[in-house]
């Protein structure tokens, strides 16, 4: 399943929109992520993710690309064991979007430790909002 398949990845405006306005957040360096549970959609993925670089810390687009591709490999290689059990589990789904506001680029090694980091606590937080209700 170390796949990052259309479905997975977050296009609807109509639910980018919604995340923006109605979206829990969190920090965790370099990383500045919101999300919104959502009812279960009918694809098979349990999450979409939509990930954005700042042009303006980034002004060089082979720049943003290349961190835009190594988010993508760090979280196609980790979403399975990290967050999808999770949310299968207690049956939910959830949108995400991961906004990279660091000032340098990380080598893959740190990135892909400071992603599954942020899979973790997006697992756990999700954890808690299903508490919660």
């Amino acid at each position: 399943m170390n796949t990052f398949k259309k479905e997975e990845r977050l296009c609807s405006k109509l639910l980018i929109n919604e995340l923006l306005q109605n979206g829990s957040s969190f920090l965790l360096y370099p990383f500045r992520i919101v999300w919104l549970p959502v009812q279960v959609n009918a694809q098979n993925s349990p999450a979409q993710i939509l990930i954005s670089v700042s042009k303006k810390r980034f002004k060089r687009a082979n720049k943003r690309n290349r961190i835009k591709r190594l988010i993508k490999e760090a979280y196609r290689l980790n979403k399975q064991q990290l967050l999808y059990s999770t949310l299968s589990q207690n049956n939910l789904c959830i949108v995400f979007m991961c906004s990279y506001i660091g000032n340098d680029i990380f080598t893959f090694e740190e990135l892909e430790k400071k992603l599954k980091l942020m899979l973790i606590r997006l697992s756990k937080e999700t954890g808690k909002s299903l508490q919660g209700d």
